[in-house]
């Protein structure tokens, strides 16, 4: 690794340690040069400004979350169990730790920094990189019947947010939540009664 590189690696894992435990508005550069052992210069030379900081430290901390493989659509399986497989594996996201630590960073700044939601609007992450193509080639398969695809794509993911992952994310005591393997079973009957074909 590059001298260069490792600078700059230094700097995101420094960076990435400081928003987490104090956020990003509450976070100087002069710091951050600390922690990493850097000058302010060096960090101003990779990011040129804190916002590019925050959202390369985002992109850094997501590329350690196991997002698995793209699933895709399959015609000799039911599409209700591939849906319970779908939403199983985005269960698996939604509590893994390093995800959790990405969204504790993101969701502290987005709702201070309206251009951060936008850029992150835009990013699709676990079963948003496949799950409207899923569907689409379900539909196609008369396996499913839906007309807004990426709306009951989000349908789907919003379910499993509101029971699994929001509880995690605001702290909230877990001990009477439901099972996980409970909530995915009931989400896909209740997706399955609004668009089963």
């Amino acid at each position: 690794m590059k001298q260069s590189e490792r600078k700059r690696l230094q700097i995101l894992e420094a960076a990435q340690q400081l928003f987490a435990q104090n956020g990003a508005q509450n976070t100087s550069m002069d710091l951050i040069a600390k922690h990493a052992e850097v000058s302010k210069r060096t960090i101003y030379n990779h990011f040129e400004t804190k916002e590019l900081l925050l959202y390369s430290v985002l992109e850094h901390m997501l590329l350690q979350v196991d997002q698995g493989d793209i699933y895709q659509y399959r015609s000799d399986i039911p599409v209700a169990n591939q849906l319970q497989e779908i939403a199983s594996r985005e269960v698996r996201l939604l509590t893994s730790e390093p995800f959790i630590k990405v969204a504790r960073v993101a969701f502290i700044e987005l709702l201070q920094d309206p251009t951060l939601a936008a850029h992150f609007n835009n990013s699709k992450v676990g079963c948003m990189r496949y799950l409207e193509k899923f569907l689409a080639d379900a539909v196609a398969n008369n396996a499913l019947c839906i007309e807004h695809k990426a709306f009951a794509a989000q349908q789907f993911l919003y379910q499993l947010k509101s029971f699994i992952f929001y509880p995690r994310l605001y702290g909230f005591d877990l001990t009477n939540l439901e099972k996980p393997d409970f909530v995915v079973e009931q989400s896909v009957a209740l997706f399955m009664a609004r668009y089963g074909a």
